[in-house]
């Protein structure tokens, strides 16, 4: 699959190298250049003045796809320099080639001539889109207001590189080497052989903590030493900003100031009152004001529950555990004590079920359950790290996609999961590629063993590579979850993750590292009942989040981050963490994603993801036939419809919010 030359050919990784990246981006602008000028001056149709320009773009994104990619999972200096140049030139080409007017006109024609009415709905979606996002990058302005936003989505580009940049930075800069083994009291036998395996890579005896993800949960959770979390705590909350063991070191703190003037002025150019009406241009929700009322009430159901909640953290830390002044850094690990007391739950107990290889056997079993595909690993392509793999996709009509899969945590990696394109699907012969990738227990020493989060996550992920991966749609930029509407993009994923609480599905899953039992059916009775719990403190936290992240992009609270989530946090929150801590300076989502006033999303996607899960149980839970339906009414689609119209072409009708509220326990 995917062996012949071209846009379908699978990323050659060896070949790019820091000194090649811009002059290969160089050569593939020009050819989109050339193509965008034939297309002007050829008579207006959508072979002639579409189809050219699309491969040529294509091209341009297969490369970059790839060079991102390696900056985020096998970043070296080198790379890093080389990327942030390339990001530069790509940025403001790509700005240039959004405001060309002379193509935007063209692509106006196109839209009028009495053809273009009869295309294909896809065919004639990506050009209305086209024409609709070239207008929110500028084109029609007048030519001094044009140049302007132009420079401004250049800086604006440079600054989000630097704040991913400088959150990777302070996150591996920092580190705690262990000599003592009684500090690590609480920490799993596998937890300790990650740790001492970062401290082999060293050249250091002990163990070392890190702050890539793994480390700082498995101490938050189960150290008892109390001034160990602590010490976590203050690092990672810190990291990139004015406070902490590296203070000033990384400092996003005056990226952000900037990154917010920018966005401002960016709305204003183009008409709109603030960079939250901008986002909300392009999205499910109607107008900022419905998002802030469903949050507002989202937070009136679920904050009684959280101060309950809290309450009861207070009063068995107290108890039990001998602290009378419970503090952030105690939270994660009471909560599992208490879950421990409660429900019988030991979470390090759990992840001895969950070794990786087990977890993936069964993952791919579901996947075989719910849509009959099958993964066949392809040693003969060459990846760009060990632990990365590269599998063909196939159901019953054969190989229909790729994926590469990068599943555990490393130095130079990226922290969190998620799911990229790799290649776009463009037509029977060329076929989407999808990376994945997570931060699970790194490789080396004893078995990876995962909690019954990374396997959430695992399915999450999984969501949105189906969404890719499943596209009929051969125009690129509406094709999977490219295009899709950005707060209806997360209910593959969503939905996907409740599949986790599936006990068939559980027990394919699991197999005890030493016994090779399966998770016990009444240990997943008790984690199903532990299954809402602390839910009222999780719904407020993404609350608080997506409320700060509106709040502080509508401008109506000041732009200093610190104030705007403190007054957030009056209004939400149960948990106030220290005056030191910096929790936006690492909030990569809004300032170097995709959900800049938009992290709402998550949940407003939320509901659409419990009620579409719902049919599933309807269904009987792992059943082919709603997940063939779900492919062909939503995962299939792209965006050629409003992803409402989608939803209710699965479920017959509206989505019912009853169901999201069900999945939280509010109801």
């Amino acid at each position: 699959m995917l062996k012949e030359p071209g846009l379908s050919a699978l990323p050659d990784f060896a070949a790019i190298t820091p000194d090649t990246i811009v002059p290969t981006l160089d050569a593939l602008l020009a050819e989109r250049d050339a193509a965008a000028d034939a297309a002007k001056a050829a008579e207006p149709s959508f072979a002639a003045t579409w189809l050219p320009v699309e491969q040529a773009d294509v091209a341009l994104d297969n490369f970059w796809s790839s060079v991102w990619h390696l900056h985020a999972v096998a970043d070296t200096p080198e790379l890093r320099a080389a990327h942030a140049a390339g990001q530069a030139v790509l940025t403001e080409r790509g700005i240039a080639a959004q405001q060309d007017r002379a193509m935007f006109d063209t692509l106006r024609s196109l839209a009028v001539t009495p053809d273009f009415a009869q295309l294909d709905d896809a065919d004639r979606v990506a050009v209305e889109r086209s024409i609709r996002d070239r207008t929110l990058a500028g084109v029609a302005l007048d030519d001094t207001a044009r140049e302007r936003f132009k420079e401004v989505a250049t800086e604006l580009s440079a600054l989000q590189t630097a704040f991913a940049s400088a959150v990777l930075d302070a996150t591996d800069a920092w580190t705690l080497h262990v000599t003592e083994e009684a500090r690590l009291a609480g920490l799993s036998e596998a937890d300790r052989a990650m740790m001492a395996a970062a401290a082999e890579a060293r050249g250091l005896t002990g163990w070392v903590v890190t702050l890539q993800q793994p480390s700082v949960v498995a101490v938050l959770t189960f150290a008892e030493d109390r001034s160990l979390r602590a010490e976590v705590y203050r690092a990672y909350g810190t990291r990139a900003s004015d406070q902490g063991p590296d203070a000033g070191k990384f400092d996003n703190g005056p990226r952000i100031r900037r990154i917010l003037e920018l966005r401002h002025e960016a709305a204003r150019l183009l008409g709109f009152p603030d960079s939250v009406a901008r986002s909300l241009s392009t999205k499910m929700a109607p107008d900022v004001g419905e998002v802030l009322a469903f949050l507002r009430d989202l937070a009136q159901r679920a904050r009684p529950h959280a101060e309950a909640e809290i309450a009861e953290l207070r009063a068995f830390a107290a108890e039990h555990l001998g602290i009378d002044d419970l503090q952030p850094w105690d939270i994660g690990f009471v909560g599992d004590r208490l879950k421990r007391h409660a429900h019988a739950i030991d979470q390090s107990v759990v992840k001895q079920y969950f070794p990786v290889d087990r977890v993936l056997a069964g993952w791919r079993a579901l996947l075989g359950q719910l849509f009959g595909l099958t993964l066949t690993a392809r040693p003969d392509v060459t990846t760009y790290h060990p632990d990365a793999r590269y599998y063909d996709v196939a159901d019953e009509g054969g190989v229909f996609a790729g994926l590469y899969l990068d599943l555990h945590a490393r130095p130079g990696k990226k922290g969190g999961a998620w799911m990229a394109p790799a290649r776009p699907y463009l037509t029977d012969a060329s076929l989407p590629v999808a990376y994945m990738v997570c931060n699970f227990a790194p490789t080396g020493g004893a078995t990876p063993l995962l909690s019954h989060d990374d396997v959430t996550t695992l399915l999450h992920e999984t969501g949105h590579c189906l969404h890719h991966l499943f596209t009929r749609v051969p125009r690129p930029d509406i094709a999977g979850t490219t295009g899709f509407e950005w707060d209806a993009v997360e209910l593959p994923s969503q939905l996907m993750e409740d599949f986790a609480w599936e006990p068939s599905v559980l027990a394919a899953m699991s197999d005890h590292v030493e016994t090779g039992e399966p998770l016990p059916r009444d240990l997943f009775e008790r984690m199903l009942a532990a299954r809402r719990f602390q839910s009222g403190m999780f719904l407020v936290r993404q609350i608080e989040f997506a409320m700060f992240d509106l709040l502080l992009h509508l401008g109506t609270q000041g732009d200093d981050p610190m104030a705007v989530i403190e007054a957030v946090r009056d209004e939400v929150a149960v948990v106030r963490p220290p005056a030191w801590h910096r929790f936006p300076n690492s909030f990569a989502h809004i300032f170097a994603g995709g959900y800049a006033a938009g992290y709402y999303s998550y949940l407003w996607a939320e509901l659409l993801a419990a009620d579409g899960f719902a049919a599933f149980v309807e269904a009987g839970t792992v059943d082919r036939a709603t997940g063939d339906r779900l492919r062909e009414t939503v995962l299939s689609q792209g965006a050629v419809r409003p992803a409402i119209e989608l939803f209710r072409a699965f479920r017959g009708r509206d989505p019912d919010p009853a169901a999201m509220l069900a999945r939280h326990g509010l109801v």
